[in-house]
């Protein structure tokens, strides 16, 4: 034989039940919300979050590669000038939102001595030929098909970017989109230290 409830207890019990489901549901309804906008905000939504650059101080690598015509390319090569070195891929979220930004930068600059050059981690040539020409891009694009750049600066996050002086020291770090205005405030004044 079962037993059963008495009637208010039963039925008070059973509403505490339904009031403690609606809360439960209402609370991972809102976290995942959240999570959506969130995620939203960080891959080029109106909203987007840009990374701000650290000071460091180190020699800069070592890097020969290619360029994406095939060419041999040395970053010693660049001593003299300022140098912005953006690690990037053409599937990367962030990599696509800083692009603009970057050129945008780089024609505004190439002739005080500055160099950016956009080093592609281990896309197909094709890709990175079509990457260009959809976005415009100017300054050098080099290729990294072994991830050289990504293992000498210990950093495999993209996209992450290297200021390095006219001596050759890395004086800026960042991971992360970076946009025209943080440019301008951390790099230029490099420019105008001669």
């Amino acid at each position: 034989m079962a037993h059963s409830v008495p009637g208010k207890a039963g039925s008070r019990m059973s509403l505490q039940i339904k009031i403690l489901l609606v809360i439960g549901f209402c609370l991972v309804l809102g976290g995942l919300s959240a999570a959506v906008l969130l995620a939203g905000q960080t891959f080029g939504s109106s909203l987007p979050i840009y990374a701000t650059p650290v000071e460091v101080s180190f020699p800069a690598p070592a890097l020969v590669l290619q360029d994406y015509t095939g060419q041999p390319v040395s970053l010693a090569n660049t001593r003299g000038k300022v140098v912005l070195l953006n690690n990037w891929a053409t599937w990367c979220p962030p990599c696509k939102q800083e692009m603009p930004d970057l050129q945008r930068y780089y024609t505004a600059h190439q002739q005080d001595d500055f160099v950016l050059i956009a080093v592609d981690q281990s896309d197909p040539v094709a890709d990175v030929q079509a990457f260009v020409a959809k976005y415009g891009l100017t300054f050098p694009v080099w290729l990294d098909p072994g991830n050289l750049t990504l293992t000498a600066f210990s950093n495999n996050a993209l996209p992450n970017s290297y200021v390095i002086d006219r001596l050759g020291i890395v004086r800026l770090a960042w991971t992360g989109a970076v946009d025209l205005k943080t440019l301008e405030k951390y790099v230029t004044p490099l420019l105008e230290d001669k």
